[in-house]
């Protein structure tokens, strides 16, 4: 068995799963990478990393300096994945945090030792987004890596997630992924275009003025910088709208093929399902889809086991992704 010299280690090289079972098209195959494989348990893990080497290599941060803060709003794995590489670091991590995100969010950023900063639940990530950059024009000593314009972020997707995909599928003709910060579509896309060109990347997102966990509109009023940075208009070959039910009623199918997840993977894997469907009956195709974390972060949604109704709406008053 292999030994790592470090936690951090373990990041990358995450697992792919065949769950064509759920393909409603019989040629073709779709297949799910499993990101909460990674030590703080999501895909947030490869950018956390690499937005703090970067900063290391930049001399914004120095590992085991004294007093250094840093600041970052998150409705959750972005934080959590930036706690435990601070907690490794010795930074000081700052989280602007939606006050309706769900209890688990809330332990684990604890449980390694960020600082919890509440911004209005009403006004979701946007509203700790705002907060956030309000913070760090106040305080420009502490460190704003800002993950939704931070270059690293599409970055650690272009250089790991990209490659690994390819590695392990060289016969990918659909990559599938949500649309939130757009990092891992932008990085991945941006691999996968340049060196498999005639891959198709779709992104998977709300209808406009609806919440889904994990994903974002983009005409609801922010737009990251990566995704215009990255010329994000023009390298998806489409978009894919998914609704809340949909997404409750995908993460609980994706235990049909034993996995149990977060409900951002059951909104992508309906999206790839609605993705297979439009492949003409005559072709062949094979997607690869991102499962951006596991569902013990879940559990007080009542996702598997409540109504679903009654799940959708609580998740209008609580942050669940």
């Amino acid at each position: 068995m292999t030994r790592f010299a470090s936690v951090l280690d373990l990041i990358g090289q995450t697992p792919i799963v065949d769950v064509s079972a759920l393909s409603p098209h019989p040629g073709v195959s779709i297949l799910a990478k499993l990101e909460g494989r990674n030590p703080a348990g999501s895909v947030k893990d490869r950018i956390a990393l690499s937005m703090i080497e970067a900063a290391e290599a930049e001399g914004r941060l120095v590992p085991g300096a004294a007093d250094q803060i840093l600041i970052e709003p998150s409705s959750g794995n972005t934080g959590i994945a930036l706690a435990m590489v601070c907690r490794m670091r010795g930074y000081h991590l700052k989280v602007v945090l939606p006050s309706n995100v769900s209890p688990e969010r809330r332990q684990l950023l604890l449980a390694w030792g960020a600082e919890i900063i509440d911004s209005p639940g009403s006004e979701g990530s946007n509203g700790a987004v705002r907060l956030a950059q309000h913070l760090a024009g106040e305080h420009p000593e502490w460190v704003f890596l800002y993950q939704y314009a931070n270059a690293n972020n599409p970055l650690a997707h272009y250089r790991t997630t990209g490659p690994e995909i390819l590695a392990d599928v060289p016969e990918i003709t659909h990559f599938v992924a949500g649309l939130g910060t757009s990092g891992t579509l932008m990085g991945v896309g941006r691999y996968l275009k340049e060196h498999k060109p005639g891959t198709q990347v779709w992104a998977i997102e709300p209808p406009s003025g609806e919440m889904v966990d994990g994903l974002r509109n983009l005409e609801d009023g922010y737009v990251p910088p990566i995704f215009t940075g990255n010329d994000g208009v023009h390298l998806l070959d489409r978009k894919v709208v998914v609704r809340a039910k949909e997404s409750i009623e995908w993460t609980r199918r994706l235990t049909e093929v034993g996995l149990f997840t977060g409900i951002s993977a059951g909104a992508i894997m309906a999206g790839a399902v609605k993705c297979a469907a439009l492949i003409p009956a005559t072709e062949t195709a094979t997607i690869v889809t991102i499962v951006c974390d596991d569902g013990w972060k879940y559990l007080s949604t009542g996702a598997w086991s409540d109504d679903i109704d009654d799940v959708v709406n609580r998740a209008k008053q609580i942050i669940y992704f």
